[in-house]
């Protein structure tokens, strides 16, 4: 469940960045997708997973830094603009996979990124099987999700970029800029997606084909509007899809009629969720908004 539900975790929290900031980031598909692939490709190339999480990094925020340059400087629709980048990113990819790995995979012997052993909580019922050994970015996920919501309810930081999603005017009157927070809050958000998509590639599954995010950014914009744009709440939604991603992935071996059922259930419950709860969620009151200065 833990595994299933960190790309979503990643991608969520860097969906809530961005739209508390006041910017709708339709992007995080795209945006996992680079991070993936770039961060598969540094790992093998260089030889050191370190680097492949940093590659990973720098795509999804140049990815990040276009979608937000659309957004925020030439106001362009922002929905249009995230599926651009959700195509661009699937294009990239998928050429740079094929020139470079001919589209036949990677290899399998690409550093991937260790597991966290905690060897005093071995003996511990229950608790041990669970997290004595978890991936690093698992680990790495919970800590985003803390530091997330310290930043945006603890920090001036987060109080200016609220208060840009909020009312960009009347920030701006008090000396925040409006452009620099969105600009910051996107590529972030991009940053922490791309991060998601690099343990997918070379922590999870340690390969890389083509289209592998399949649909879990827009799973992820689903846990940011279930969550109600609140880090804590929104990684309690991402560990409910990670259970409902697991279950897909073991009840098939009992029926070949459930397994098409058991896949699809993931991306059934996205949409039962966010119709179910979208009523009551209060989104920042100048999300999708484009401001322009005066």
């Amino acid at each position: 469940m833990l595994r299933y539900a960190t790309p979503l975790v990643f991608a969520a929290m860097g969906g809530i960045f961005s739209e508390r900031s006041g910017v709708v980031n339709i992007g995080l598909e795209g945006m996992l997708l680079s991070g993936a692939f770039f961060g598969i490709l540094a790992a093998d190339k260089l030889n050191s997973w370190p680097l492949g999480l940093l590659s990973a990094g720098v795509a999804g925020g140049l990815f990040a830094l276009v979608h937000a340059f659309f957004a925020i400087h030439l106001r362009a629709d922002q929905i249009v603009g995230g599926f651009a980048i959700n195509f661009l990113a699937l294009g990239v990819t998928g050429y740079l996979f094929i020139d470079i790995y001919g589209g036949k995979g990677t290899p399998p012997d690409i550093p991937e990124i260790p597991d966290v052993h905690l060897s005093f909580l071995r003996d511990w019922y229950f608790i041990g099987p669970i997290f004595g050994q978890l991936n690093l970015m698992i680990w790495v996920a919970a800590a985003t999700v803390v530091l997330s919501w310290l930043v945006l309810f603890k920090t001036p930081i987060g109080l200016r970029l609220r208060a840009v999603g909020e009312h960009p005017r009347a920030a701006e009157t008090v000396g925040i800029s409006v452009y620099a927070t969105r600009y910051a809050a996107v590529v972030l958000s991009g940053v922490l997606s791309a991060l998601g998509g690099a343990y997918l590639s070379i922590g999870f599954v340690n390969s890389f084909n083509q289209n592998m995010t399949a649909g879990r950014g827009f799973i992820a914009l689903a846990v940011v509007i279930c969550g109600n744009w609140r880090p804590f709440s929104a990684a309690a939604i991402a560990l409910q899809f990670g259970l409902s991603s697991a279950l897909a992935q073991r009840l098939p071996a009992y029926s070949d009629s459930a397994a098409v059922l058991f896949q699809a259930l993931p991306y059934v419950l996205t949409l039962v969720a966010v119709a179910g709860v979208i009523g009551r969620s209060i989104p920042p009151a100048a999300v999708g908004r484009p401001y322009q200065k005066q």
